[in-house]
């Protein structure tokens, strides 16, 4: 694991998030270790019917490249990025072994100057990858690069947690209080199964994350409750206890 004090850690990460994206054991066992989650299985799904039409795609956030080396597998022009080192090598390999080429970037999401406007047809940020951005100046960061690095008229499939998943379940009114407390926001704090500091994922209220992709530019056109249990279900979003759901996939323009 690369050694890094905590004053250079880059804008939107902390130690947590640092340990994670340079496990180079988490790379290797990513895959396997997630093999049968029914999210994984909806968003490429949804993805599918959302990209239609071959062009330059970005995957921000791409992990391990699940969902760019679908789509690269289509017939589009594809880049990943991301912070992890391990996580773009494995992306390289398992593109050499389907015969794709893609393209990869290691780099902060909240740190994408560097990447020309309009640099893009479509984009996409899935699982979890946004909530793992630390503090709201940096989510806001990578919103407004993404809006920028996506031509106009592009669209921009993003999944996001919902803060209050855990009503209704027995534990979950620990949670509940803990958000009424004025100051407090939407961590969720986990230990890492792959070791390292503790991880932290950011999770949204509706309004909230309607109003942050507004702020950075973006228009939504569609946003999709998951199921509360996360079981690989959309929910139908006007039925009695839909703002329980898990999270959304949202789709902006």
């Amino acid at each position: 694991m690369k050694a890094i004090p905590d004053w250079q850690l880059p804008p939107g990460t902390d130690r947590g998030l640092w340990d994670y994206v340079h496990n180079r054991e988490l790379a290797r066992t990513y895959d396997d270790s997630l093999a049968g989650t029914p999210l994984l299985a909806l968003d490429l799904a949804y993805a599918d019917a959302l990209f239609v039409k071959p062009g330059r795609f970005v995957d921000l956030g791409c992990g391990t490249g699940r969902l760019m080396l679908r789509l690269a597998a289509r017939g589009f022009d594809c880049t990943g990025i991301d912070l992890s080192p391990g996580m773009l090598a494995e992306v390289r390999r398992k593109a050499d072994l389907a015969g794709a080429t893609v393209a990869t970037l290691e780099a902060n999401l909240a740190e994408l100057d560097g990447v020309p406007s309009s640099s893009f047809d479509d984009a996409g940020c899935l699982f979890s990858t946004l909530g793992m951005l630390r503090g709201r100046p940096a989510r806001q960061a990578f919103l407004g690069h993404a809006r920028r690095i996506v031509r106009p008229g592009g669209r921009f499939l993003l999944h996001a947690h919902h803060r209050h998943y855990y009503i209704g379940n027995p534990v979950g009114g620990r949670w509940l209080l803990r958000d009424l407390v004025p100051g407090r926001d939407g961590d969720r704090t986990m230990t890492q199964t792959w070791g390292g500091a503790p991880l932290t994922l950011y999770h949204y209220r509706r309004r909230e994350i309607l109003r942050d992709l507004r702020e950075a530019g973006w228009t939504v056109s569609t946003i999709a409750p998951l199921s509360t249990a996360a079981d690989g279900r959309l929910r139908n979003p006007w039925l009695p206890g839909s703002w329980q759901t898990y999270g959304w996939l949202i789709v902006c323009e």
